[in-house]
């Protein structure tokens, strides 16, 4: 079983695919780990070539013999239509659960399975206490 505080620090991404045919993209970043996502802000007008600097936290709390993985998904913001998506990434997560902490890695951005960008990430997992408290995971038992 492994337990503890997931840290990601979205960093910034490059050579995404400018969708906006007016004015320059408004990309953002939804992160997934199992059910639980969080939004970045919004990098108006930054076009392919987004930074963001935004640190997020999940709680993990799952079973050590499944492939945990982080998902990505880059967004760019609309004001008069749906938000569409540029891309997506896939992050592997055994082995910053098995070291701690990975430094900053940049990861190939996806869609339709073509190559849309890069995106750069650091991750650092903290584990969680042998005498935690079992209440402080309640409501957060995300395994699959």
């Amino acid at each position: 079983m492994v337990r503890g505080k997931l840290e990601v620090l979205l960093i910034s991404a490059k050579g995404l695919d400018d969708s906006d045919f007016f004015n320059r993209m408004d990309p953002y970043v939804i992160l997934t780990w199992r059910s639980n996502e969080q939004k970045s802000t919004v990098a108006k007008g930054a076009g392919g070539e987004p930074e963001w600097n935004e640190t997020f936290a999940f709680k993990v709390y799952s079973s050590a013999d499944n492939s945990p993985q982080l998902s990505l998904k880059i967004m760019d913001s609309d004001t008069f239509s749906a938000d569409d998506i540029v891309g997506e990434a896939s992050i592997p997560l055994e082995a910053v659960l098995l070291e701690g902490s990975l430094p900053p890695t940049v990861h190939r951005i996806v869609k339709d399975e073509e190559y849309r960008g890069e995106i750069k990430i650091a991750l650092t997992f903290t584990p969680a206490e042998e005498n935690e408290e079992e209440e402080s995971y309640g409501g957060w038992n995300q395994s699959a």
